[in-house]
């Protein structure tokens, strides 16, 4: 029981630290080149596009699977 309380003491420790250090860099750098919306918006569009066009394709392929064996 010792073993697993000291062990739970010195995770907060460390996660109390590595916090404190994350928030003082954060203040001293505020803009740490983080991705913009933008960007997360247009990645969300461009993969959603590709499984649209790739579900579509496969549609196709399943619908017209008969007719295409012979080309």
């Amino acid at each position: 029981m010792r073993h697993t309380a000291a062990r739970t003491r010195r995770a907060v420790l460390r996660l109390t630290t590595r916090w404190r250090e994350s928030l003082k860099e954060a203040t001293r750098r505020p803009d740490r080149g983080d991705i913009s919306i933008t960007t997360v918006i247009i990645w969300v569009a461009a993969v959603t596009g590709a499984l649209v066009i790739a579900g579509t394709i496969a549609a196709v392929i399943a619908r017209y699977n008969g007719n295409l064996n012979g080309i």
